[in-house]
């Protein structure tokens, strides 16, 4: 048995494989990456877990710093990718697994860090992806998630509704309060919360994923007319440069098992 959105996802970031480390997204930006790093402060004996990885961009970016990275995706396309940016920066310290989060084929206590980033959204059952986690890692480890954060509640469903017409993938952000009942359920206490905004480009985030050209018109008529006055979305878009930018809101959260 697999994630029931399984084949949803991996058909939606096959497609996306090649071109999800394109510059013109927040993904790569070394800045996130930097300062992530450094709140997480990993140490040369830790051993590290990338949940949901993608291009195993955090893997990549932990591996300099830290004993062993192992990074599981369930989409073998966006790992083929990652494998290959490793190779290329000389990183030689971390496997590439597929997998599904909500079964990690891994040993309860296994690794000092476990995160996932921009992932649970996709998550038809965040609480069981996020038990796995916290089952895998050590006592004394740290546990991080880093995703966006749901639009006020009035505008949520509007919000989901737009991602998802964009990604069919997509099944919903939580709230800051959502994660936090995560970490409180799984006996793991918060360290850090760390909330940070970031521009995206309304183009680019629909090139990503190759939206139909009739459902991203639909969607940039939907931002123009709020910034024009006319309904609202819960993006807060705003023109920039001749173009419709909007901010995403990500929040990592880092936990401490102690049991």
């Amino acid at each position: 048995m697999t994630s029931s959105n399984a084949v949803t996802i991996q058909k939606s970031f096959t497609m996306q494989a090649k071109n999800f480390e394109t510059k013109s997204m927040n993904f790569t930006k070394k800045e996130y990456l930097e300062h992530m790093v450094s709140c997480i402060n990993p140490q040369r004996s830790d051993t590290v877990l990338e949940v949901a990885a993608g291009t195993c961009i955090c893997g990549r970016s932990f591996a300099p710093f830290v004993k062993n990275v192992t990074c599981l995706d369930m989409t073998t396309a966006m790992l083929a990718v990652g494998k290959d940016e490793a190779q290329k920066q000389g990183l030689w310290n971390i496997d590439f697994v597929q997998g599904d989060a909500e079964r990690l084929p891994f040993s309860n206590n296994c690794f000092n860090i476990v995160i996932s980033r921009l992932a649970f959204h996709h998550f038809s059952n965040p609480k069981l992806c996020f038990s796995e986690m916290a089952r895998v890692l050590k006592t004394g480890g740290k546990l991080v998630v880093i995703d966006m954060e749901a639009a006020e509640e009035a505008l949520r469903s509007t919000e989901d509704e737009i991602e998802t017409l964009r990604d069919p993938s997509h099944i919903c952000n939580l709230s800051e309060e959502e994660f936090t009942e995560m970490f409180r359920e799984n006996c793991l206490t918060i360290t850090t919360m760390d909330c940070t905004e970031l521009p995206v480009s309304l183009s680019s985030w629909l090139a990503l994923t190759n939206t139909p050209a009739e459902i991203s018109a639909d969607i940039s008529k939907r931002m123009t007319d709020e910034i024009n006055g006319n309904g609202l979305t819960g993006f807060k878009p705003y023109p920039k440069n001749g173009e419709l930018y909007f901010n995403q809101h990500w929040i990592m959260m880092i936990g401490e098992k102690h049991q």
